[in-house]
């Protein structure tokens, strides 16, 4: 199985990531979780995206919050899929951080999840997995139809108390 990259910009973020890195580790999806800047260690981080391919990974995640360029940098030295997360920081929102991670140049995609969307991004990837991982697609498809089931069984409940 293909592993996972989930690059952080700062130790700061490892709450929101942890939330990805939970995710993945439920599907059984081997994680590589790094901190690494495109500011403070540009080359470091252009050195692990160009190496992912070779390590055995599959997906890139990468989490940054104010400027937001890691997906991007991280992106621009891979051809594997890179899956942004914007992350809210110390006097923003995130909508600095969401603008930063989705607006990238043509020829060089990043997905974007939502704001602190660290279980989505995770589920994008196992996602990307899963095209080629027919044990991980039955996994994604088990997980579906057990969140399904979950707000059916809260459809009943609320319908019974209100209607």
């Amino acid at each position: 199985m293909k592993k996972v990259g989930l690059v952080m910009g700062s130790k700061s973020d490892l709450p929101t990531v942890e939330k990805a890195v939970e995710q993945l580790k439920a599907f059984g999806v081997p994680v590589t979780v790094r901190v690494l800047s495109a500011h403070r260690c540009p080359d470091e981080a252009r050195a692990f995206a160009a190496a992912a391919r070779e390590e055995g990974f599959g997906v890139l995640i990468a989490a940054a919050g104010m400027a937001a360029h890691l997906a991007g940098a991280l992106a621009a030295n891979t051809t594997l899929p890179v899956i942004g997360i914007p992350l809210r920081a110390a006097g923003s929102d995130g909508t600095d951080a969401l603008l930063s991670t989705v607006m990238m140049p043509s020829g060089i995609p990043v997905a974007t999840v939502a704001i602190d969307g660290a279980k989505n991004a995770a589920l994008l990837a196992v996602e990307i997995l899963a095209v080629s991982d027919e044990a991980l697609a039955e996994k994604l498809a088990a997980f579906r139809a057990e969140d399904t089931a979950k707000t059916l069984a809260a459809d009943r409940e609320i319908s019974a108390k209100y209607n």
